[in-house]
């Protein structure tokens, strides 16, 4: 087979490669200048997940250290309700005795005896005392009452309950 190449066959291929290898070296940067943005954006994501992982490491450790504070918070909770509870059964049926000095509350002691001990170092007269009776608290020098503990209250009551008065005709 015989094929006739002419002058404009020539360089219209001529032309043709001309226009391929253009378009191709524009393919070829747009490839990477492609490329160039697609490494820039892992380097970005790999930057972003270092330092996603650090936080997550610090946030681990402050987390740890959390939970042990909280732990031992919890067991410093837990020893002071068995003290409380401990002192609640010491406490339950116990006697206080409260000095009243005209109506206002001036000591508490652990019982009568200690009330009395006390307050003679002080020179108050075993007679000045005034047990709990019907009349006001402010009308009376020095008085000392009672208080028990007693756990429904969660707390003292007055050992000292007074008698019921009669309602009209009903007592």
């Amino acid at each position: 087979m015989i094929c006739v190449v002419t002058r404009a066959r020539i360089a219209r291929l001529e032309h043709d490669a001309r226009t391929a290898r253009e378009h191709a070296r524009e393919i070829s940067g747009a490839a990477n200048e492609a490329f160039g943005e697609h490494v820039r954006e892992l380097y970005a994501a790999t930057g972003r997940a270092e330092r996603a992982e650090a936080t997550t490491t610090e946030v681990g450790i402050i987390l740890s250290l959390a939970m042990k504070e909280l732990s031992a918070a919890q067991q410093e909770l837990l020893l002071k309700d068995i003290e409380i509870r401990r002192l609640r059964e010491e406490l339950e049926g116990q006697t206080l005795a409260v000095l009243w000095r005209y109506g206002e509350l001036h000591t508490i002691y652990g019982s009568r005896e200690d009330a009395y001990a006390d307050t003679a170092t002080h020179g108050v007269p075993t007679d000045a005392w005034v047990p709990a009776d019907e009349r006001p608290v402010a009308e009376v020098a020095w008085r000392i009452e009672a208080f028990i503990h007693d756990a429904a209250s969660n707390g003292f009551r007055s050992a000292h309950n007074p008698a019921p008065k009669p309602v009209g005709e009903a007592a």
